[in-house]
């Protein structure tokens, strides 16, 4: 599976966490129809009105039917690649 990096508009007075019930519920419902994709985490930029997702999944078409299902504001989605501090 690839990873995918979504950017959403995201109102500064949205709560994170509502955001997140909606993405989650939305990659169960479609992993539960046979294409899974995995949510991994959200990053919330306020003051840009900016959210980032990640995502793991089979291609980018999978993951915007994900954000479509979780009602995202999505202005592109692409392909991302991640190490953590302590792969550097």
């Amino acid at each position: 599976m690839a990873t995918f990096l979504v950017e959403a508009y995201t109102p500064a007075a949205a709560e994170l966490a509502d955001v997140q019930a909606r993405i989650r519920a939305a990659a169960d419902a479609t992993t539960k129809e046979g294409v899974a994709v995995l949510y991994i985490r959200s990053i919330l930029v306020p003051g840009d009105e900016t959210c980032f997702h990640v995502f793991e999944g089979p291609s980018q078409e999978a993951v915007a039917e994900v954000g479509r299902r979780a009602s995202l504001a999505f202005t592109r989605i692409v392909e991302a690649l991640s190490a953590s501090a302590k792969e550097v």
